[in-house]
């Protein structure tokens, strides 16, 4: 799809091109009628001289045809410079043969008009002026030479160019010009395809390190989940019973919205309840849990399952049994949440640290949280952790989508 779009505005770009080339004739007529005032019509166009050029441009576009759809290919696909340049040797060969074969006979024109001048004696000139009589003797004058074709007049007579002519070498060296503004065309095209398909193999890519992610931190949040339920079914059957009651509505929101870009902030915030409320079953009461959220949440989207990483790191490695410990959640929204201009999510979670040296905050879920924030927001996020001596804080602020 990438390749059949680039290559209809290539084409365009040559049909454009071509068209004013064989427009340029009848524009050129107009132009000269308005110089003089004339009217332009059908019977009064040199159709003669307007044929003669678009024959002269047939022969261009043909040499431009095979070039650009038989020749370039092989030199952008197959890297086969050798053969491309033989062939365009012998597509340049093939060009200046035919240019000499239909070179206008400016020999037999002339032998016509001096017959024509005998025959009927001088004419006047444009300026009014009588022309030379027949009767000169042209031997006289010094050699001259036809502007157009090349053509010498020497001891009397015409005598054509030996190898090409002027306009044979004007033709060749414009021959030259189209083949590198097809180049220059080809080479346009081929850098925009190749940056669509860069930024293309870059999307696809990142979409599959998310996914990635995402498959490395669901399993991690449900091995701890399930290891605090087996905690609670020999504290409590009861709240073990209810506590899986809970875990299938966070299993749920993992299923069926884990997967997604984005989803609402507020399902995003009720999910995070309802994993807090299931661990306040499993700690003791000396674990001090704090959760601050905004009365009013703003209808905007964040990326799912961002937030559970740290929290869930929190209830790991900030739960003591043997001493008071504390967890604080806090969530507020920095900017207008009801007009559409930019607002960001601001997210603080602290907890006590557990004093034992085997035991540190970080791993597989945390490193895949960070390397999830670089891909979705690159530089537009801000993760600070705070590790100070006896407590552990997370502050976060990410932009929220519309």
């Amino acid at each position: 799809m990438l390749h059949y779009r680039e290559d209809r505005k290539e084409t365009l770009v040559y049909i454009v091109m071509w068209a004013l080339v064989f427009l340029a004739p009848l524009a050129s007529v107009y132009i000269h009628s308005l110089e003089h005032d004339a009217t332009m019509t059908a019977d009064v166009i040199p159709w003669g001289g307007v044929f003669a050029v678009w024959r002269q441009a047939l022969v261009f576009l043909v040499a431009f045809l095979v070039h650009n759809y038989l020749l370039a290919p092989l030199l952008l696909g197959g890297r086969r410079r050798v053969f491309y340049f033989c062939a365009i040797a012998v597509l340049l060969s093939l060009f200046v043969t035919v240019q000499c074969i239909s070179r206008p006979d400016t020999h037999k024109r002339h032998r016509l008009h001096e017959r024509m001048e005998m025959r009927h004696g001088p004419k006047p000139d444009e300026s009014g002026a009588f022309e030379t009589p027949s009767g000169f003797d042209h031997r006289d004058m010094p050699p001259r030479h036809d502007g157009f074709e090349g053509n010498r007049f020497e001891g009397g007579k015409h005598q054509p160019p030996i190898l090409i002519g002027e306009h044979d070498l004007v033709a060749t060296i414009v021959f030259l010009l189209m083949l590198g503004v097809n180049w220059g065309i080809k080479l346009y095209f081929r850098h925009l395809r190749d940056r669509e398909r860069m930024a293309l193999l870059e999307r696809e890519n990142l979409e599959q390190q998310l996914e990635y992610l995402k498959y490395q931190i669901n399993p991690h949040f449900l091995m701890n989940t399930l290891n605090n339920i087996h905690a609670l079914v020999d504290i409590d059957p009861e709240q073990a019973k209810d506590s899986i009651v809970q875990l299938s509505k966070i299993m749920r929101f993992v299923l069926y919205e884990g997967s997604k870009q984005m989803v609402p902030l507020r399902q995003e915030i009720l999910f995070l309840q309802n994993y807090i409320e299931l661990m306040r079953k499993r700690v003791a009461d000396q674990v001090d849990i704090r959760v601050s959220l905004p009365d009013m949440l703003p209808d905007r989207e964040v990326p799912p399952l961002m937030l559970i990483t740290f929290v869930e790191n929190a209830f790991k490695h900030g739960v003591s049994y043997q001493q008071p410990s504390f967890i604080n959640i806090r969530i507020s929204i920095d900017g207008s949440t009801d007009s559409p201009q930019p607002a960001s999510l601001h997210f603080v979670c602290s907890n006590s640290k557990i004093p034992q040296a085997e035991d540190r905050h970080g791993g597989v879920g945390l490193q895949n949280a960070k390397r999830r924030l670089d891909l979705l927001y690159a530089d537009r996020y801000d993760l600070h952790i705070d590790d100070a001596a006896d407590t552990y804080t997370v502050t976060l602020q990410i932009p929220l989508g519309s």
